[in-house]
């Protein structure tokens, strides 16, 4: 049996991290939490996961300054970090693309397609099929 891919959720709003928590464990993901842009870091580092989901507003340093920590360090630089924003302008989808996040997903999230919008941004040898 193949294990589970591993999503490490950053996000400090507890309703918002309950929910796409929750979603992602019912779509067979493991979901890993942190809280702020430094435990984050931490979290990447020790966990290894398959994707990062990160809040781009955060308590102590931001999802710009997490991101730069993680594609600086070699165990961390691979992994995609997708944006969980509820910053919807156009030019906020550009400047996150553009500072290096592998993708951009609007909050609130939709609680329909959120496990397959996650699932389209695993790396290529990562089982993330599940029945």
């Amino acid at each position: 049996m193949t294990r589970p891919p591993v999503v490490l959720l950053v996000e400090d709003n507890e309703r918002n991290l309950k929910l796409a928590r929750d979603v992602l464990e019912y779509a067979g993901f493991a979901v890993v939490v942190a809280t702020t842009g430094e435990e984050g870091v931490e979290r990447a580092r020790a966990t290894l996961p398959d994707v990062i989901l990160m809040d781009l507003q955060l308590p102590g340093i931001d999802g710009f300054a997490a991101l730069d920590l993680i594609r600086e360090h070699a165990l961390t630089a691979h992994i995609p970090v997708v944006a969980l924003t509820a910053l919807a302008m156009r030019h906020d989808r550009e400047r996150v693309l553009v500072s290096g996040f592998s993708g951009y997903l609007e909050k609130p999230i939709s609680v329909r397609e959120f496990a397959a919008q996650v699932r389209r941004h695993l790396p290529r040898d990562t089982d993330g099929s599940h029945a």
